[in-house]
């Protein structure tokens, strides 16, 4: 999953971005609203953490006007002021939560889990596919009962696979949902990744849950594509 952290703290931003990237998300940062509108629009975000404290357009302006562009991505409001009336205009503005700091980087992750989830309600922290199953809020996969160790990007991939299963994901999609704006879009990452996630999670004699849709994308499911 793929995060905007919005927090002109550099002290502050640099602990979110590096706790949210040991849990496999790929995070942007910057430090200013009119940055954070104009990443909002270029990229596909599946969360943005946003500070309501910034130079320039502050958070509130900052997602009101992205609600005003159609931009629906989860936002999660960070600011240390505790009035209630500053919470009711975050949440007039378009946020979906709000967090007052200081606050607890666990509390910050289960608040992003539970926007991710939203979108799609019915979608489970735990997903099944055959005898594989994925925990989204471990970041873990078993296969046959046996611990699959991943790296987190292979975790990230094989979850953005499990939230689309039985569908196809475009190249593409991967790139702008595991991969941040450090991504080079002319390497092969996307493919040596699926390789190296290939190799465990479809060992011989396994039957093969990923498949891949030439020209197309990629696909987790149980049900071979014709």
């Amino acid at each position: 999953m793929r995060v905007l952290v919005v927090e002109d703290d550099p002290r502050l931003s640099a602990l979110i971005a590096r706790g949210l990237r040991e849990e496999a998300y790929a995070v942007d940062t910057c430090a200013d609203g009119r940055h954070a509108i104009t990443q909002a629009a270029v990229n596909s975000y599946d969360a943005i953490v946003l500070d309501v404290m910034l130079p320039g357009t502050d958070g509130f302006g900052v997602v009101q006007t992205l609600r005003a562009r159609s931009i629906n991505t989860p936002v999660l409001m960070l600011t240390a002021r505790e009035a209630v009336v500053d919470r009711i205009t975050g949440l007039d503005a378009g946020a979906d939560d709000y967090l007052v700091k200081p606050f607890d980087f666990g509390e910050l992750l289960a608040r992003l889990r539970a926007l991710l989830r939203r979108p799609e309600a019915v979608q489970p922290m735990l997903v099944h596919v055959a005898d594989l199953t994925i925990d989204m809020q471990s970041h873990s996969a078993t296969r046959g009962g046996e611990t699959i160790t991943l790296t987190g990007k292979e975790y990230a991939l094989l979850e953005l696979l499990a939230r689309n299963v039985r569908k196809v994901v475009s190249r593409a999609d991967i790139v702008a949902h595991v991969w941040d704006d450090n991504h080079d879009p002319f390497t092969n990452a996307v493919e040596v990744y699926m390789n190296r996630l290939r190799g465990k999670i479809d060992k011989p004699p396994l039957v093969p849950l990923l498949h891949t849709r030439r020209g197309v994308g990629y696909m987790l499911t149980d049900i071979p594509p014709a």
